[in-house]
């Protein structure tokens, strides 16, 4: 069983609306889990164009959400 603090949520979209909305609510999602566990803040990642994956992070302070991107 994996832990509620090591869920990582991936996001998928093809347009810029749909990804707006699915970021937005995996971030949410993702806050609701950060203020349970108090480890870490929420990393966004950008793995190529239209796929993200959103998890809390031990490298983002508590209570802050943080961008990576590996697709320059």
């Amino acid at each position: 069983m994996i832990a509620p603090c090591d869920t990582t949520i991936e996001v998928r979209a093809e347009s810029r609306a749909a990804r707006d909305e699915r970021l937005n609510a995996a971030v949410e999602e993702m806050t609701g889990l950060a203020k349970m566990c108090r480890t870490g803040g929420i990393l966004v990642t950008r793995h190529e164009p239209g796929r993200f994956t959103v998890a809390i992070s031990d490298s983002v302070p508590y209570g802050y959400t943080e961008q990576l991107d590996f697709c320059n």
